[in-house]
């Protein structure tokens, strides 16, 4: 038996990195019936067969995984951003970088096209907030060092809503890459989807990237969350008011004597942010666990 990564999940096989090849892999049917999906990154156990291919026999325990993007054993999700066509609405950025925290992952947000666009303001909110932030042009080349520092030796995935450039900052970070990028709709003001499926990709500078098909506002609500009692902790600066509530239960929503929300009127947690994860909230507590996605 031989263990391995799974780098692409296509048409019923999954791809296998061994450390020396590819291996296309079929599960088994024991996956099916305990109704366990093989994602993207997970490491497993599969018997090399006769024919070149293998027989996916056990997936090993995942650190986390995404429902959308859908893989697995991420260590930092970057989260591609844009305040040049298509414009980024900042709740995107918030429900993904707060499932990513649920998660146990970490999220960097890359501010992408500032040769068009700075995005200096969409920027701050997060710097604020304690995310590492990076302003990047996959035109001109400004930021992508940084940003291969920032990955290199990591397992990533890129997301972001269509047409924010993330396969075109893969191809920017590694010579040789031609992953293929969407032009824009100049009616919709976003981009078309080009990545059809998540495939990890091994990166010279220890990394390896998946590129993820792009979501919109539509997309966006089908995605996990955690539930209305665990969100304060997925919004990372609001940790020091925890617990400062004049109530035990605060919601942080409209409460009196809510210490979330005297920051929030101080300036020292974003209004951005405080409205995201009011929204984010009200849709938390419209979910009943029973009716909640496993994979």
């Amino acid at each position: 038996m031989s263990e391995g990564v799974i780098l692409r999940a296509l048409s019923g096989f999954y791809y296998v990195d061994d450390g020396e090849r590819a291996v296309a892999c079929r599960a088994r049917g024991k996956h099916r019936h305990a109704k366990i999906t093989p994602l993207v990154g997970d490491r497993v156990r599969f018997t090399p067969l006769e024919d070149g291919g293998g027989a996916l026999d056990e997936i090993l325990p995942r650190k986390n995984w995404f429902y959308r993007p859908a893989v697995a054993n991420i260590d930092l999700l970057v989260v591609v951003a844009s305040q040049a066509v298509p414009v980024t609405d900042p709740f995107l950025i918030d429900r993904v970088a707060a499932i990513a925290r649920s998660r146990g992952c970490e999220s960097l947000i890359c501010v992408n096209k500032c040769d068009l666009e700075a995005g200096d303001g969409l920027a701050r909110i997060y710097e604020r907030a304690g995310f590492p932030t990076l302003r990047v042009s996959a035109e001109t080349g400004e930021g992508i060092e940084a940003l291969r520092q920032a990955i290199a030796g990591k397992v990533c995935a890129f997301t972001g809503n269509s047409g924010v450039g993330k396969s075109s900052i893969l191809n920017a970070l590694e010579a040789g890459f031609d992953l293929a990028t969407g032009e824009i709709s100049s009616k919709l003001g976003r981009g078309r989807h080009t990545t059809r499926h998540v495939e990890l990709f091994r990166l010279s500078c220890g990394a390896l990237a998946a590129d993820t098909p792009g979501f919109s506002s539509f997309d966006v609500d089908k995605m996990e969350l955690a539930r209305k009692e665990e969100l304060q902790n997925a919004f990372r600066e609001f940790a020091p008011y925890l617990g400062k509530c004049r109530f035990q239960d605060c919601a942080h929503v409209k409460e009196k004597g809510c210490a979330v929300l005297e920051a929030v009127q101080l300036g020292e947690i974003s209004e951005s942010r405080h409205q995201s994860y009011v929204r984010l909230y009200e849709q938390a507590k419209a979910i009943p666990d029973w009716q909640r996605k496993e994979l």
